[in-house]
């Protein structure tokens, strides 16, 4: 669709996607930067529309939060980081409230409502992602239902379209953590879901080099409640970090279209490789997961790399992989399992290098 022309900046449903994460959140007219400045404030003088940054933003923060608004047609609030804004959601429920989650989700997540319900402030259940029928039958009574499609680090595929939709309780919430697609790939509001999460030190900013958080809803009762918790929880994020991730979400199209026809490219290799035993990938993202024959060659393999880097995180500019059984809190897993996430090299020197790492 034809873009808006002059100092009028243009709105999200007038661009694709792809266009909207260069062309938003930056200021239009003669003489303006096309990169949004840093606002290195945390106080403002009296008389104007801000006071104190923690609870005011700055020009940076409305910036970001209209580019990620924008991708998904509501208002984005921007944390300190991914677990900051599971925090603000967590923060929403009353004594005593049910919560679901998937048995396989991001460990944070995981840890948060353990603690939660080791002080008797919540209670928790965890079902299989791909078990829609329980779920269906358990959100009836529940006050938070948290789900990821894929599952970290199992790649599991939640049925979104029922489950947004499916029967719940009045003033229950239905989180879907959007990290491992992103808005590109999946549009959980879009199905019925009231908030969406993203840890955007992941795919959003993708350089590895911050950390950072966002919610998006189209609920202005939710929005109000988020950003009080926000402001009272002290989880903004810092002006630094908002520059950076602004800045890295313009090239989120290109590094995800990279990332993806790189990782489906992969995932039909290591399916036919004898060091591998099993290949999750769920056809879509940059996301892979995949057993190799023991726990010690798939220590091996991480250690010998040299082109995909071994480390922790994910939706970097870089390929990254590890054992995930040896992280604390994740012995459950395969003792064999890699989680990578596939990044923007060369595939001929990804692949060179995953087969070098395995015949380790």
């Amino acid at each position: 669709m034809p873009t808006t022309l002059g100092g009028v900046p243009p709105e999200p449903q007038e661009l694709d996607p792809a266009s909207w994460l260069i062309a938003g959140g930056r200021p239009h007219g003669p003489g303006q930067p096309l990169s949004h400045p840093i606002t290195p404030a945390s106080t403002f003088e009296h008389g104007g529309d801000r006071i104190y940054s923690r609870a005011d933003a700055t020009e940076t923060w409305d910036a970001l939060e209209t580019l990620l608004g924008g991708l998904e047609h509501a208002q984005s609030l921007v944390f300190a980081s991914g677990m900051a804004a599971v925090a603000a959601v967590f923060d929403q429920l009353e004594a005593g409230a049910h919560v679901l989650l998937p048995d396989d989700c991001y460990h944070g997540v995981a840890q948060t409502a353990k603690d939660w319900a080791a002080k008797g402030r919540i209670r928790f259940d965890r079902l299989p992602a791909d078990d829609t029928a329980a779920w269906q039958e358990r959100m009836t009574g529940a006050d938070l239902i948290w789900l990821e499609s894929p599952t970290n680090p199992l790649l599991s595929i939640a049925d979104l379209t029922t489950l947004c939709r499916a029967e719940r309780k009045s003033g229950s919430i239905l989180v879907v953590d959007n990290t491992f697609l992103t808005p590109l790939r999946q549009q959980p509001l879009d199905l019925g879901a009231d908030i969406t999460m993203q840890s955007t030190t992941k795919f959003i900013g993708g350089h590895s080099d911050l950390l950072g958080g966002s919610l998006a809803t189209r609920d202005q009762h939710l929005v109000d409640r988020l950003r009080t918790s926000r402001t009272l929880l002290g989880a903004s994020p810092g002006a630094l970090e908002v520059f950076l991730t602004l800045r890295g979400a313009r090239t989120l199209a290109l590094r995800v279209d990279t990332a993806e026809s790189n990782a489906k490219e992969l995932a039909a290799h290591l399916g036919n490789h004898p060091d591998v035993s099993t290949v999750r990938y769920p056809g879509l993202g940059s996301m892979i997961s995949f057993d190799a024959l023991d726990a010690d060659r798939a220590a091996a393999a991480c250690r010998s790399v040299r082109v995909v880097r071994h480390a922790t995180s994910l939706g970097g500019v870089e390929s990254t992989m590890e054992r995930r059984a040896g992280t604390p809190g994740q012995e459950h897993l395969p003792a064999g399992l890699i989680r990578l996430s596939v990044g923007c090299e060369a595939i001929i020197d990804l692949w060179a290098d995953l087969d070098q790492a395995l015949r380790s």
